[in-house]
């Protein structure tokens, strides 16, 4: 992790900016490291489901959630679910993984963890996301880059304006591979709606099984200022609801 991250701070301070904005919370398990929690706002537009923090080292998802809750950006018009810190025992300890050492973003298919298996167990009960985003970072590179996975009419322009929204704080990822995936465009990987290995369900690949139409997964470069990472995690969150037209 490249900055400091107050995990002891942050549930209390994310519950209170939460609570003000019609968000109601439902603690899904507890760890030695703090309660997992979901939040929901509920309306009458589409589902949009907002995810962070499943990876202990990441912390301008969480950051980026809180920033754009203290914007007012959860309007009352869609049906607003967000779980900003899917592994506590990773926030709390700057790691990967959660205390027993497992990767909780390879665990959707085993559901062999106790946070992966009540946060699903949670999923299960709520309606299937028209749009999920999971916010992420990676170590191994030095500029932004989402995954896409589309069961719908891809919209190339969409796509396109997400990379356009982050470059006043982050370069795109350059290369014709990324994280080991061929890249659409730059910056850019269209993903098939199934897992890389295929016991490793990562969540966005359950939701695209649970019949999810459209998924993104932003990562910004951990080796980046946190600020901006933070930032382009919020620009590209606003862009990605705005054209997908449910915001």
């Amino acid at each position: 992790m490249s900055d400091a991250f107050d995990w002891p701070g942050f549930l209390p301070h994310f519950s209170s900016v939460a609570e003000d904005a019609g968000f109601m919370a439902l603690k899904l398990a507890q760890t030695d490291a703090g309660p997992l929690i979901a939040w929901e706002k509920t309306g009458p537009g589409p589902c949009i489901y907002l995810s962070a923090g499943i990876h202990g080292d990441e912390p301008a998802g969480p950051l980026a959630l809180l920033a754009l809750l203290k914007e007012g950006f959860f309007n009352t018009a869609n049906h607003w679910l967000i779980c900003p810190a899917l592994n506590p025992e990773g926030l709390a300890a700057g790691i990967r993984e959660n205390a027993k050492g497992m990767d909780l973003n390879r665990s959707y298919w085993s559901r062999c963890q106790p946070e992966t298996k009540a946060h699903i167990h949670w999923l299960e009960g709520k309606p299937i996301p028209s749009l999920f985003i999971s916010l992420h970072e990676d170590w191994e590179t030095t500029g932004f880059y989402f995954y896409e996975i589309n069961l719908q009419p891809e919209q190339r322009e969409h796509s396109l304006a997400i990379l356009d929204s982050v470059t006043p704080w982050l370069p795109v990822e350059e290369g014709s591979i990324i994280d080991g995936h061929d890249i659409r465009e730059p910056g850019w990987i269209f993903h098939a709606a199934d897992p890389d290995l295929p016991e490793g369900w990562p969540e966005a690949i359950f939701l695209a099984k649970r019949g999810c139409p459209l998924s993104f997964t932003f990562e910004t470069p951990s080796q980046a200022a946190l600020p901006l990472r933070i930032s382009a995690h919020v620009a590209a969150v606003k862009v990605a609801c705005k054209n997908s037209l449910i915001s």
